[in-house]
């Protein structure tokens, strides 16, 4: 792309930006940001940011394509691990709930492009060495109902059981917030609670 002299690059500008811009998306999420404010938060002008990134779509996309695989890299570890499955849905879950806690307007993005582009999105969370791989995690739990260590139960509907009551307390919060009528506070300690409440749940409902 041939550069508007009018634009100065400098140094190490398109991280300044990344970061600027995950900082006010987690604020704002997708559609609050403003690519102004993006501009502010890194301390540029708005051209350079438009040279960079034409539209804050394509940015967002940038950020939750770099989110996905960081997410991806902890989580796959675990799942394919040799750790037993009770401390396997443990870990799950602590490091799903730190991520999105770090990282809340994932979920809300992934929903949205689920309902746009669901092809796309399959196709990037499908594509790349971190890919998930839930066959390791599916046969250790066809092994542990053989043992009678757990109900019988089909492993996929676990790992649903495991994911969904991660995430929606994320992608639900504003309407939790006002039926629980929390604070933010009060709300943010709840999330941090779940790290052990849903293991807890989850393994007293599955082991005999």
């Amino acid at each position: 792309m041939q550069l508007n002299k009018k634009v100065k690059v400098e140094q190490g500008a398109e991280q300044k930006i990344i970061a600027a811009a995950r900082r006010i998306f987690q604020r704002k999420g997708m559609a609050g940001a403003r690519m102004e404010e993006i501009a502010a938060e890194a301390g540029i002008n708005k051209a350079l940011l438009h040279y960079y990134f034409r539209s804050k779509e394509k940015l967002f996309q940038v950020i939750m394509m770099e989110a996905k695989g960081q997410m991806l890299g902890r989580l796959h570890p675990i799942l394919g691990s040799d750790a037993p499955l009770f401390e396997k849905i443990e870990l799950f879950v602590e490091s799903y709930i730190s991520f999105v806690t770090e990282n809340p307007f994932l979920p809300g993005f992934i929903l949205h492009e689920i309902n746009r582009h669901p092809e796309k999105l399959v196709n990037e969370i499908s594509s790349g060495a971190k890919r998930p791989n839930l066959s390791k995690f599916f046969q250790q739990v066809e092994t542990e109902i053989k043992k009678k260590n757990i109900i019988a139960i089909q492993p996929e509907q676990l790992f649903m059981n495991m994911l969904s009551m991660c995430v929606f307390p994320f992608v639900g919060r504003p309407m939790l917030q006002t039926v629980l009528n929390v604070t933010d506070k009060k709300f943010n300690q709840l999330l941090a609670d779940r790290k052990k409440e849903i293991p807890v749940f989850i393994i007293n409902s599955i082991k005999r």
